[in-house]
């Protein structure tokens, strides 16, 4: 990653930190933008902020860890105020895609039991429609040809093509924190998420999937020497 790039990051970054106010429960997100959320947010943690969060991976755990950010879980804090992560793609309505790290199943359970979810990203990450970035499908280990299969007919029934890919790590299938496998979908343009998303949900074997869709209700957006505040409207 080139300097400026990281820059970028760290000012999206400092410009959601903005949003966190003493007392609040934070969902903390994963991926490299997110980290620098972590490293901004464990100077203000030390500075005598008052924040407890919940990891949406076992990365981010181990860093917040680290840096001395106090954590929580979901079942000892289910309602969260704020969730504050990173995504692969921000497209028209700030729908997203997301799990590039491979954490996408607990990102979204974090995302949904929090009252408000900021994106921070460069601008880069800005799209007019979301599936340039391959889609994450997280799915269960067992029947994992049937489901490739099912995904394949629905995708097909949108009018939509492109290979299906088991992620890869170290010459071995990506195994996520919840223990299940990643299909990273290159799709290309999807014209209609959200009949996407419903088609994904619907077939069993697939565990999650990386369409985040009316969640996120802000995002800074860092480039071109500012922060853009987009709304989900």
């Amino acid at each position: 990653m080139s300097a400026e790039m990281r820059e970028l990051k760290i000012e999206a970054a400092r410009a959601a930190l903005d949003q966190v106010e003493d007392g609040m429960r934070l969902g903390i997100g994963t991926g490299s933008t997110a980290e620098e959320f972590v490293r901004l947010l464990a100077e203000r943690v030390a500075d005598g902020l008052s924040v407890i969060g919940v990891p949406t991976s076992e990365r981010t755990a181990d860093l917040c860890t680290e840096l001395g950010v106090p954590l929580t879980t979901l079942d000892e804090t289910p309602a969260l105020d704020l969730t504050i992560d990173g995504a692969d793609e921000i497209g028209p309505g700030l729908g997203l895609i997301k799990g590039g790290g491979g954490a996408l199943l607990r990102e979204k359970i974090v995302a949904s039991a929090s009252a408000r979810m900021i994106v921070i990203a460069d601008k880069t990450k800005l799209v007019d429609a979301l599936g340039r970035f391959a889609l994450p499908i997280e799915v269960n280990v067992f029947g994992l040809a049937a489901t490739m299969d099912a995904i394949e007919n629905v995708a097909r029934e949108l009018g939509l093509n492109g290979p299906l890919i088991v992620r890869q790590a170290d010459s071995k299938p990506f195994v996520t924190d919840g223990g299940h496998l990643i299909v990273d979908a290159s799709f290309g343009r999807i014209p209609d998420p959200r009949a996407l998303a419903a088609a994904l949900n619907a077939i069993p074997g697939v565990v999650e999937h990386g369409l985040f869709l009316d969640l996120a209700d802000t995002a800074f957006i860092a480039g071109d020497g500012e922060v853009r505040t987009v709304g989900a409207t």
